[in-house]
C-alpha cells in the first residue's frame, strides 16, 4: 500500500483522511506545524508525523525527506483569512503561500520518487469557493488562493511524469475549527473523496475537480 503524506493531518479533515487511509492499510505520515499537536495526533492515529509549516519553506525539504518516498501527496492544510484584500493585503500573501506556493513546492519535492517508481497521486484539497463555476465566493484571499490551486491542478498534468496524476477536490462545508459548528458535514464525509482519489480512482483520472466522488466544473 502507498506511503501517503497528508499536510495539516493533525486535526479536522486531514485527521479524518489519515484515519481513513490507515483503516485501508496505507502507510500514512501526517504533516503538522505544531510539534506537540503533531506528535499527539500521530500517537492517537498510530502513524508517523513530520514537522511541516507551510509558511516556513525551509521545513519542506526536511519533512519530505523524513517522510521517506511519498507515493501519494494530499495537500490538505489551509487557512481562512476573511479580511479585505485591499485593506489587509498580507492576508492574500499568506493565503497564496499556504494554499498555492507551498503545495507546488511540495509537489516538486515528491515528484522525483514518483517518477522513479513510475506511479504517484497528488490530491489538492480545494473548495467550491475557489471555483469560477460557483461564482468565486470565497472571502478575502481564500477564494483567490483556491482558484490558483484549481488552475495548477488543471494545468500541471501536461508536465507530470507518466503515471503520476493530480486532481483537486472540494470537501464541502465541514464541521471543523475552520468550518465552524454550523457546518452540516462531518470530517469523515469531507475526507471521503480524497481517500477515493488516493486509493480507488482510476489512475488515468487527472486534471479534474471532484466533490462527493463526482466530477464538477472548475
Amino acid at each position: 500500500m502507498p506511503r501517503v503524506l497528508v499536510t495539516g493531518g493533525n486535526r479536522g479533515i486531514g485527521y479524518a483522511m489519515a484515519q481513513g487511509l490507515l483503516a485501508r492499510g496505507s502507510d500514512v505520515v501526517i504533516g503538522a506545524r505544531d510539534a506537540e499537536a503533531g506528535a499527539k495526533a500521530a500517537l492517537a492515529l498510530g502513524c508517523d508525523w513530520v514537522h511541516l509549516d507551510l509558511e516556513v519553506p525551509n521545513t519542506f525539504a526536511p519533512a519530505v525527506k523524513a517522510a521517506g518516498g511519498v507515493d501519494v501527496l494530499i495537500n490538505n492544510a489551509g487557512i481562512l483569512i476573511e479580511d479585505s484584500m485591499i485593506a489587509h493585503p498580507d492576508g492574500v500573501r499568506r493565503s497564496m503561500q499556504v494554499m498555492f506556493h507551498a503545495p507546488f513546492e511540495l509537489i516538486l519535492l515528491c515528484l522525483p520518487h514518483m517518477a522513479q517508481t513510475g506511479q504517484g497521486r497528488i490530491i489538492n484539497v480545494s473548495s467550491g469557493w475557489g471555483a469560477y463555476d460557483e461564482g468565486m465566493e470565497g472571502p478575502g484571499g481564500y477564494g483567490v488562493a483556491k482558484a490558483a490551486l484549481n488552475a495548477l491542478s488543471y494545468a500541471l498534468p501536461r508536465d507530470l511524469p507518466k503515471n503520476v496524476s493530480i486532481n483537486a477536490m472540494c470537501p464541502g462545508w465541514v464541521h471543523t475549527r475552520m468550518g465552524g459548528s454550523a457546518a452540516p458535514r462531518t470530517p469523515e464525509q469531507g475526507a471521503d473523496t480524497a481517500i477515493w482519489l488516493a486509493l480507488d480512482a482510476p489512475g488515468e483520472v487527472t486534471g479534474r475537480f471532484f466533490r462527493d466522488r463526482q466530477e464538477k466544473a472548475w
